[in-house]
C-alpha cells in the first residue's frame, strides 16, 4: 500500500515543489492539503500549472481527517505556526517539519533566536534532518525538523572535514547567495521585481540570521567543542538556487581534503565531490543534488569551499522527501531522482 500523504501549508512554494516531486513517488500519494487563505479551493486554482496532472480540495486544518486519512504530515507551516499544529498529529502520524520549530535542541537558545516555543517538550524528541548525517536516526524518527537551505549547504561540506580534524573549529566564514524563492511566497518589496531584479544585495549582515545557531549547534557536534561561525546571506535574482563560498582554515592539504568529502560521501545519490572545477547553481536547478568544489590558497593556508544546492529541493521539500524515505524504510532516492532543470 501507497504512503498516505498530508501537506500542511500546501499553497506556499515548498508545498507546491512538494507536490511536483511525489507526483513521480512511486510508494506514495497525497490524500491531504490544507492552506487557510485558500480553503475550499481547488489546488489547481491556486497553481493552474497543475491542471490535468494533479489537483485536490483545499481544507483548513482537521485533525481527524489527517488521523484518518494519512500515514505521514508535511508541514510547510511559517515558524512559529508548525508547534502549533504538530502536538495534536504527532501521537497518530509522522511528521516531517520543514519550519525551524523543531532545529534547535536548545530551549534557551530558541528563545534567543526566534521567541517562545510552545511545545519545548517535543525539542528533545526531534531529529535533525540532514539526510547524509543523521540517516539511522531518521530511520526511527516520528517528527524529524527539515533542516534549513542556508544549513544544508554548509554543513554538508563542513561536517566531515570538521569531524576528521581536517579544518580549524574557529575562523569560519560563509558567504552564501539565494534565489528569491527562499524567502517565501508572501508578498514584500525586497522580492518584488524592480527592487530585486538586476540587483545584488546583502541582507541580515552581522551574524543576525537565524539560521545561524542550527549551523553552530551542528558544526559543534562534528568537531566537538563551540564553533562560530560568520554568515553572510545574499539575495540573487534568479527564481531558485543555493550557491555558498566557505573560507576555512586547513589543516591538511588539498588533496587530503577532497579524500574525506569523497569518503563520507561514498555511495551517496545526492552529494558529489567534484574533482577540479566549481558548481553553479544551473548543476542542480530542480533537483536534490549538492554539488562541492574545493581549493587551497598555498599562501594563505585557507580552503576556499563552493557548495551548490537547489533551495526548494534539497534546501527543502526534496530533503523533506529523502527524510520520509529514511523514516518508512524506502528507497533514499526515491521520487527525488530527478535530473537538473536545463537551461
Amino acid at each position: 500500500m501507497p504512503l498516505s500523504i498530508g501537506i500542511l501549508g500546501a499553497t506556499g512554494y515548498t508545498g507546491a515543489e512538494l507536490i511536483r516531486l511525489l507526483h513521480n513517488h512511486r510508494d506514495s500519494r497525497i490524500t491531504y492539503c490544507s492552506s487557510r487563505q485558500y480553503n475550499g479551493k481547488r489546488i489547481s486554482e491556486v497553481f493552474p500549472f497543475f491542471r490535468g496532472t494533479f489537483d485536490i480540495g483545499l481544507e483548513d486544518f482537521d485533525e481527524s481527517a489527517i488521523k484518518d486519512r494519512c500515514d505521514i504530515v508535511f508541514s510547510c507551516l511559517p515558524h512559529g505556526t508548525s508547534m502549533e499544529y504538530i502536538p495534536r498529529i504527532l501521537e497518530s502520524v509522522r511528521v516531517v517539519d520543514l519550519s525551524a520549530d523543531y532545529r534547535i535542541a536548545s530551549l534557551e537558545t530558541y528563545r534567543e533566536w526566534y521567541g517562545e516555543h510552545t511545545s519545548p517538550a517535543l525539542l528533545e524528541r526531534a531529529v535533525y534532518g540532514l539526510c547524509e548525517v543523521y540517516r539511522e536516526e531518521i530511520g526511527g524518527a516520528s517528527l524529524v525538523a527539515n533542516p534549513g537551505c542556508y544549513p544544508t549547504s554548509i554543513l554538508l561540506p563542513l561536517i566531515p572535514l570538521l569531524k576528521e580534524g581536517l579544518i580549524e573549529a574557529e575562523g569560519i566564514i560563509a558567504d552564501s547567495k539565494s534565489g528569491v524563492s527562499g524567502a517565501g511566497r508572501g508578498l514584500s518589496l525586497k522580492t518584488h521585481i524592480c527592487e530585486s531584479g538586476e540587483s545584488f544585495s546583502a541582507y541580515k549582515v552581522g551574524r543576525s540570521h537565524r539560521h545561524i545557531p542550527e549551523m553552530e549547534q551542528e558544526l559543534a557536534k562534528a568537531a566537538g567543542s563551540e564553533v562560530h561561525i560568520e554568515f553572510t546571506p545574499h539575495l540573487i535574482p534568479i527564481s531558485r538556487g543555493m550557491l555558498s563560498t566557505i573560507y576555512v582554515k586547513a589543516i591538511a592539504d588539498e588533496a587530503a581534503l577532497k579524500d574525506c568529502l569523497r569518503a563520507f560521501y561514498e555511495g551517496s545519490r545526492f552529494v558529489h565531490v567534484l574533482a577540479s572545477d566549481f558548481p553553479s547553481t544551473k548543476d542542480v536547478r530542480g533537483t536534490n543534488n549538492c554539488f562541492i568544489g574545493l581549493a587551497v590558497g598555498g599562501k594563505t593556508g585557507r580552503a576556499v569551499i563552493v557548495s551548490a544546492i537547489d533551495n526548494l529541493t534539497k534546501g527543502a521539500s526534496g530533503q523533506a522527501i529523502q527524510n520520509m524515505n529514511l523514516m518508512f524504510g524506502l528507497p533514499e532516492f526515491e521520487g527525488i531522482d530527478s535530473l537538473p532543470l536545463f537551461p
